[in-house]
């Protein structure tokens, strides 16, 4: 065996253990992020804790707690849009059950862990690194946006397109923000099916305008 490679323990290998640990604290980080005091709770000594592990384990995956926000934030992000456009490639054929799957699956996912939808659109969270992150996202959910519109309606792309899916992410973002703190009175079912009437009303005009 050659003297860098990881041994094995209890049939698992040291590969394994390792991703192991890293999920064990990313699942730590997302429980202390998730809550209204998440970004002030935050830190190394206290995800250990949470997750059972030394803090010789954090350093072995992460830089500081900033990269291990960072790394929380963006997995859920990628995991919220991967079944998203999962949600919109089977659905059918036509304009208004795509956008209704996607905004089922999107609203689903968040209801189903509110820690989640804390995390992308609680304002109470005040952590630089995460206000970075958020607004990365939204820019980079309003160019996945942008794509399906064009793929779909076989559009080219434009200006006048980029400022309607802008505009589209950060109006979902905000009605979901209120909702989630209970300041927008709506069933989720509700909330889909007006958030569906207003994104089919925009990819009418966006496909007119051509």
């Amino acid at each position: 065996m050659e003297p860098t490679s990881l041994r094995t323990y209890g049939g698992v290998a040291g590969e394994d253990r390792r991703a192991e640990r890293r999920a064990q604290l990313l699942e730590a980080g997302l429980e202390l992020l998730g809550t209204r005091e998440g970004d002030r709770n935050l830190t190394v000594r206290g995800v250990c804790r949470r997750a059972g592990l030394a803090a010789r384990y954090f350093y072995e995956n992460f830089a500081d707690r900033d990269a291990l926000a960072v790394a929380v934030h963006d997995r859920v992000v990628e995991s919220i849009a991967a079944t998203t456009l999962d949600a919109v490639r089977n659905a059918p054929g036509d304009a208004r059950a795509k956008i209704h799957a996607g905004l089922s699956r999107l609203v689903r996912s968040i209801a189903e862990d509110p820690r989640t939808g804390f995390l992308l659109f609680s304002p109470a969270l005040h952590d630089t690194v995460l206000a970075e992150r958020r607004a990365a996202a939204a820019r980079w959910f309003a160019v996945l946006l942008g794509l399906q519109a064009r793929e779909f309606y076989g559009m080219p792309s434009t200006a006048r397109l980029d400022l309607f899916a802008e505009m589209l992410v950060g109006g979902l973002s905000q009605a979901l923000t209120s909702w989630l703190a209970g300041t927008l009175p709506l069933s989720e079912e509700d909330l889909v099916a007006h958030c569906t009437e207003v994104f089919l009303a925009v990819s009418r005009i966006a496909d007119t305008a051509g």
